[in-house]
């Protein structure tokens, strides 16, 4: 089932596999969630603004994610970051000089725009720097890329990021996250 936009226009992002991976968060125990609007994420924080369980810290900016993350990893909540790949680079310098330095496991769900698909060319380039960056920067990642593996990568990233103390990355895929 796909949304509407406030022109009342189809927006394409699937509710269905959004309410999947959101309720995989809360399955891992996940209690808070930060986010800045965007698309492919409408869902997934429309779900967390709404639920009585999770707590919703939105963002001025993304690099403000890694500073949330880290206070809720210091009070004993657990939380991830939803954020467009965009949105991870501009965040970098948070997660390199807070995280990396201090074994902050960060769990980062991040809107892969820009790879196979696309149709937006202002997504292209992030989309071509996104995984060499996540490499060069030693941050594990994976694809969230079907609805019979969400559950599984989901609980097996937050396992990796809490044992390794370390920021982990799930890519959301527009096979997963769009309905076309």
């Amino acid at each position: 089932m796909a949304g509407a936009d406030l022109d009342g226009r189809n927006m394409p992002v699937s509710l269905t596999n959004s309410k999947l991976i959101f309720d995989a968060l809360k399955e891992c125990d996940i209690r808070m969630v930060s986010a800045l609007p965007e698309t492919w994420l409408v869902h997934l924080i429309r779900l967390a603004d709404d639920d009585p369980e999770m707590t919703l810290v939105r963002l001025a900016k993304e690099e403000e994610a890694v500073g949330v993350s880290a206070g809720a990893y210091f009070a004993g909540v657990k939380s991830a970051m939803l954020m467009q790949n965009h949105g991870f680079l501009a965040s970098i310098n948070g997660i390199v000089s807070l995280a990396h330095l201090y074994k902050i496991p960060l769990l980062m769900l991040i809107s892969y725009r820009g790879s196979f698909g696309e149709r937006d060319p202002w997504q292209t380039q992030g989309g071509n720097v996104t995984e060499p960056l996540l490499r060069a920067l030693g941050i594990p990642y994976s694809f969230l890329d079907a609805v019979e593996t969400v559950k599984k990568r989901i609980r097996q990233a937050q396992t990796l990021a809490e044992s390794s103390l370390q920021p982990v990355a799930l890519l959301l895929t527009r096979d997963l996250m769009w309905e076309e």
